[in-house]
């Protein structure tokens, strides 16, 4: 069973963890607006992640992305929310130093919220991909239904905060690195450029 679950994570975390949607999106959130103020949109990524991975465990993934309706509506979802979301990075504000006064910065109050976070991860479409891939692939206990599909969930649970949760952290370096008001500003339309990229790239694979 260790050997299975070992084989698994090995299989998930390239998949899961690659650049996408949901993961760029994490990684802009934390550049833009810092590890703090994006635990609520992070929250909502995982969550609704998660909630993803049950519909997959279920069998209600399956029908859902092949329904044609159902499947346009949550790609446009996706589409109109990422599109929204580069935008609100890429004009950020970028501030440098708190002031000695303490005053809170605008980003603190402008980051994407829960909300946001798990409308988006449950419209991703390569949320779908990878942990359909991922889960349908692999067998962690041979002999019961039952326990192998609740490890297959545990397991996949852990990667999915894993990875998300380094994405903001990583994001987040670069705002504490750059000192400078105009690189931070290019790395904030660099990131909603990369996001835009990861939901082109999502949906071409879908044609």
């Amino acid at each position: 069973m260790t050997e299975n679950l070992l084989l698994l994570w090995l299989a998930a975390l390239p998949l899961m963890g690659s650049p996408g949607p949901a993961t760029i999106s994490l990684a802009a959130t934390g550049s833009a607006f810092g590890i703090r103020p994006g635990l609520g949109y992070l929250s909502g990524i995982i969550i609704g992640t998660t909630c993803v991975l049950l519909l997959v465990a279920t069998g209600v993934a399956t029908a859902l992305i092949a329904h044609p309706i159902a499947g346009h509506i949550l790609t446009a979802l996706a589409t109109i929310y990422i599109l929204y979301l580069a935008w609100k990075i890429a004009t950020a504000p970028v501030n440098p130093a708190r002031s000695a006064d303490k005053t809170p910065h605008p980003r603190e109050t402008a980051a994407p919220d829960f909300r946001g976070g798990l409308l988006l991860a449950i419209a991703n479409p390569k949320a779908f991909a990878a942990i359909g891939a991922v889960y349908a692939s692999h067998h962690i206990v041979q002999n019961s239904v039952w326990l192998n599909n609740t490890f297959k969930i545990a397991a996949l649970t852990l990667v999915i905060v894993l990875v998300n949760t380094t994405w903001l952290i990583f994001g987040a370096g670069f705002s504490r690195l750059l000192s400078d008001p105009r690189a931070g500003r290019a790395i904030n339309i660099i990131f909603a450029l990369m996001l835009i990229a990861s939901v082109s790239t999502a949906l071409l694979s879908l044609l």
